[in-house]
């Protein structure tokens, strides 16, 4: 990619699509596309295709996508598989049309079946089940994956398709209700501290509330006390986590130094798992993750384990040797980057 090239950022007010409009801006590319929601719906074919015929970009990072916690995974799963099949047919399609000259599809680790054999490689994509809470939105990123195969192998396309582990940065969704969990642990911890130390105005300013009666009740209904905090399970569960903008760099180390070719054996009869993963390698239990985040934060109460509620799937820790052999490797460690993303927390 040339320093003026045309690069379209789908998603760019997104934890990831922020991060990757940043780490561009940091490498000095000048010539950056972005649109939101309300300028262009990503799930519109028409509007997309007159989109891509108007602008004409010769890069495109497909960040956009409808995201969320188990929860939410679980709650909307029609909507989670409709918009994010709509958005990766229309972008991926239109990229054909126009030309696009390389495009970086980004899914998720999630894609891979839930007792896949740790840590999970590549190879590990459609050997067995999928874990149910999840399933529409993992099924929708791996139509993605195989269509940019298909579109590579049918029509010499260049797009690459990369499965980050569990992000966490700024521009993150702290939703109590939604947010994955680091970003749902940081901000109950950050809420408790303020509890306990009795900022009540802190506490209605960061809930956007007026009455701290009403405040009160929703701390106590995500199990946050004066002197404690509740987390859902034993805390022995495994997860690993990415700070954002340690991927946006692999993003872009990708798109500078990659090419579809790359990614696989070149007398292959068979193409595919050409995705690559990417991530630290190294994971941490959530009670582990638990007690760094109340150190980083400086709360004095207790964190408390809720072990009549599920614990999910006790470890999802990806392989990272195809990146690794590719020349990219994360920077940041877990505890600089919560040390980080607090911070921004607190100033937003």
């Amino acid at each position: 990619m040339q320093k003026d090239c045309k690069i379209y950022v789908a998603g760019h007010r997104g934890l990831v699509g922020s991060a990757i409009y940043r780490e561009l801006q940091n490498q000095g590319y000048t010539n950056l596309l972005i649109k939101t929601h309300k300028e262009l719906d990503l799930t519109q074919s028409e509007c997309v295709s007159a989109f891509f015929a108007k602008e004409q970009p010769e890069y495109v990072f497909l960040c956009a996508a409808k995201v969320g916690g188990i929860l939410a995974n679980n709650t909307y799963r029609a909507e989670f598989i409709y918009e994010n099949l709509a958005i990766q047919n229309n972008i991926i399609h239109n990229a054909y049309i126009s030309g696009v000259k390389k495009m970086l599809f980004l899914g998720s680790t999630c894609i891979y079946p839930k007792n896949a054999p740790q840590p999970i490689t590549e190879d590990s994509l459609l050997t067995s089940e999928l874990e149910y809470t999840n399933e529409p939105y993992a099924i929708a990123k791996i139509a993605g994956l195989k269509m940019c195969e298909s579109y590579n192998l049918q029509y010499g396309t260049n797009f690459i398709c990369a499965m980050p582990t569990n992000l966490y940065g700024e521009n993150d969704n702290f939703d109590l209700e939604k947010s994955h969990v680091l970003p749902a642990l940081l901000r109950k911890i950050h809420l408790a501290k303020l509890y306990y130390q009795n900022k009540q105005d802190e506490i209605l300013r960061d809930l956007k509330m007026q009455n701290f009666e009403e405040a009160k009740n929703y701390l106590h209904h995500f199990g946050i006390q004066p002197n404690s905090v509740e987390i859902w399970g034993s805390g022995n569960p495994r997860r690993e986590f990415l700070y954002v903008q340690d991927l946006a760099n692999a993003c872009v180390f990708i798109m500078q130094n990659l090419n579809f070719k790359d990614l696989y054996a070149k007398d292959s009869t068979q193409i595919r798992n050409t995705q690559i993963n990417i991530g630290t390698g190294e994971d941490i239990s959530i009670k582990d993750l638990a007690y760094l985040i109340k150190e980083i934060v400086g709360f004095k109460g207790e964190i408390c384990f809720d072990t009549s509620k599920p614990d999910g799937t006790m470890r999802k820790l990806s392989d990272v040797s195809k990146i690794h052999s590719l020349g990219w490797r994360d920077s940041i460690g877990l505890e600089q980057g919560i040390k980080e993303v607090y911070e921004w927390y607190q100033r937003k």
